[in-house]
Parts: C-alpha cells; structure tokens; sequence
C-alpha cells in the first residue's frame, strides 16, 4: 500500500509542476512580444456577422480585427490623455476624445460622425414663453436629440 501512495503523491507533484510550467509559458509569450485579444473572440464574431453580407470568418480574421481595435483604442486614449493634459485636466472628457479623434484625419473621417454632438453653449431665451416651455421639459441626456430637430433637418429634403 505504501509504494501506492508514493507513487500518486509523484504523479500529483508532477501534475502540479506541470500546470505550473503552464503559467510561465504564458509570461514568457507577453515578455517575447506575442500579442492576444483582450476582447472576447465571440462577441467580436457577433459584431463582425451584424453585417449581411459575411457569412464566416476566421479565426484569424477575428484576431486581426480583435487586435486592430485594441490598437485603436489604445492609439485613442493616448490622443485624448494628451489633450486632457494640455488643458491640465486629470479625467478624459467627451471634448478630449473628440479631439484627439480631430487631429488623426484618418479617424477624424468616420469617427466624428459618430460621436455625441457637444451640448450647445446655455443663452438666455428671450421671450418669456419659450421660458415657460423650457422649464416643463425634462434636460436631454447628453448625445440626444429631440424629434423636433430631427423632423426638422429631414422636412428640409424637398419632395
């Protein structure tokens, strides 16, 4: 009974140094410079098959855009930490997003377009009626529009 037990305590001790030789082959693919998704590889998939006229990917298409979007992003905040700190401000904005998003033309081109538009500068009504409408309003959320200025913009269009 007792060379039984010697001999699962070495193959205990030789799985777990194993699955410990797992973990630091793990370092030593981020120290040699291999790089991974930080976004789930499924959920990328779905966004990728929004578009109807993909019907597959690859795997190694989904990490190409999984890793071009990280390197983004990443190229992204680093614009708008520099502007946050030209203003001297601790906390990225809106402001410094979009422009960071400004000075890089290429990104400029579709991303501007996308972003919530800045609230408009607060001027004081002039008439007292506009006033009394104001005030039984609720405030729009930030990046909204009212369907008045979308009816607007669309009634323009001639027929």
């Amino acid at each position: 009974m007792e060379a039984t037990r010697d001999d699962r305590e070495r193959r205990q001790e030789q799985e777990h140094g194993e699955r410990r030789g797992g973990g630091e082959e793990e370092e030593d693919d981020e120290e040699s410079g291999v790089l991974g998704p930080s976004f789930p590889m499924g959920r990328v998939k779905k966004i990728v098959k929004l578009d109807r006229e993909i019907s597959k990917v690859t795997s190694e298409a989904l990490l190409l855009i999984s890793l071009s979007a990280d390197l983004f992003l990443a190229s992204l905040t680093a614009g708008a930490r520099i502007e946050a700190l030209k203003k001297k401000r601790r906390i990225i904005k809106l402001d410094h997003v979009r422009s960071a998003a400004r000075a890089h033309r290429p990104t400029s081109q579709f991303l501007l377009d996308c972003l919530p538009k800045p609230p408009p500068p607060a001027s004081k009504p002039a008439s007292g009626a506009s006033k009394a409408r104001s005030a039984d309003e609720k405030p729009l959320p930030p990046g909204a529009r009212r369907i008045d200025d979308f009816l607007r913009s669309t009634s323009a269009v001639p027929r």
